[in-house]
């Protein structure tokens, strides 16, 4: 569904009325994943307080990789934000430091910050998702109205339901010099938010039962169990499918599932009927022709919690000097994905 971006602020109004956690994944670098950020900061700034971190470092002027130039973070006067100390420090903004806290980054320690004057900020967040929760939860105990987290596609957990309540996708030309390649990842990566959830409360239960003492286990069609030794599914998938038998229904993985679960799956002739249970789609780290291979042999992949994906920006050019045409590629990501499509275009005069 593609939306004029006069409705972009409609729907940021709607989605924080319901959403107080909102993060921003960039499917690369460049795809409009900051300029996303300040459209939302300049649409808000008015009316409400505002919480800002990230995953990681974010917002530096220059790409570590490419060296070319990014687009800078900014935030009004009144905004809260968390950032460690050596950011801090490569920021062009006058703040009071609001509360410390003992998460420790090569860039120093990670502080919430007010800013007393609109600046701009360089963004180094905690890389745990666990100080990342914390971080959140206190940012909201200070009196933000909405936080959102600045982060990457490669590393997405932060995107979890567990920290995050809502998800904005960012896409662009700078995947791909090919514009049906990145069509087609970007909808895959939209499929994958949107696979269902068990619905069977039963095996709900048992599967996070399974999960708060394994990294692996088998429910079976009696709803029996079994824990298994392995401690991660990576590099494990032929020791995993040795331990089921044709009673099995369901895998529950806690950790990464990649292509290797999948395609064992596939070549795998003694089961059949299987469904792979991952606790969200940060997990999953599996191609689309796996994936669809899996499918086609009868295969079924399902989530304990899904990711409320909200919205898709995309930028249509690439730093590295091409573009693609915008009204097409719109057009094309609009026929396979049912959320709100907006181009924001630049972010001037904030």
């Amino acid at each position: 569904m593609l939306k004029g971006n006069e409705d972009f602020p409609t729907l940021l109004i709607d989605a924080i009325k319901k959403y107080k956690v909102i993060s921003i994944i960039g499917l690369a670098k460049n795809v409009s994943k900051t300029t996303t950020l300040n459209h939302i900061i300049k649409i808000l700034r008015d009316n409400m307080i505002i919480g800002v971190t990230s995953i990681g470092r974010d917002g530096e002027s220059y790409d570590a990789i490419t060296e070319l130039p990014k687009p800078k973070i900014i935030v009004e006067k009144g905004t809260i934000f968390a950032t460690a100390e050596d950011s801090l420090k490569n920021s062009e903004i006058e703040t009071e430091i609001i509360k410390s806290t003992d998460f420790t980054t090569p860039l120093g320690d990670i502080n919430i910050y007010k800013a007393n004057k609109n600046g701009y900020v360089e963004l180094a967040g905690p890389s745990m998702n666990k100080q990342l929760k914390e971080l959140c939860n206190n940012m909201l105990k200070i009196g933000c109205d909405v936080i959102f987290i600045d982060g990457a596609f490669d590393r997405r957990s932060f995107a979890t339901p567990i920290i995050s309540d809502a998800t904005i996708l960012s896409t662009g030309a700078s995947v791909s010099r090919n514009m049906e390649s990145v069509v087609d990842l970007t909808s895959h990566i939209y499929d994958l938010f949107n696979l269902e959830k068990v619905k069977d409360d039963k095996i709900r239960k048992i599967s996070r039962d399974l999960l708060l003492t394994a990294q692996i286990g088998i429910i079976n069609r009696d709803y029996s169990s079994k824990k298994l030794e392995e401690s991660t599914a990576l590099g494990s998938s032929k020791e995993i499918f040795n331990h089921l038998t044709t009673e099995a229904k369901y895998l529950v993985i806690k950790g990464a599932i990649t292509d290797s679960i999948l395609d064992e799956f596939v070549t795998n002739k003694k089961v059949k009927g299987f469904t792979v249970i991952a606790t969200d789609p940060t997990k999953l780290f599996i191609s689309k022709q796996v994936f669809y291979k899996f499918i086609k042999k009868g295969g079924c992949l399902k989530v304990l919690d899904r990711i409320n994906l909200i919205a898709i920006t995309v930028n249509h050019t690439s730093p590295l000097g091409y573009e693609f045409e915008n009204n097409q590629f719109i057009k094309l990501l609009q026929e396979r994905i049912d959320v709100p499509i907006f181009n924001l275009g630049p972010c001037d005069n904030l």
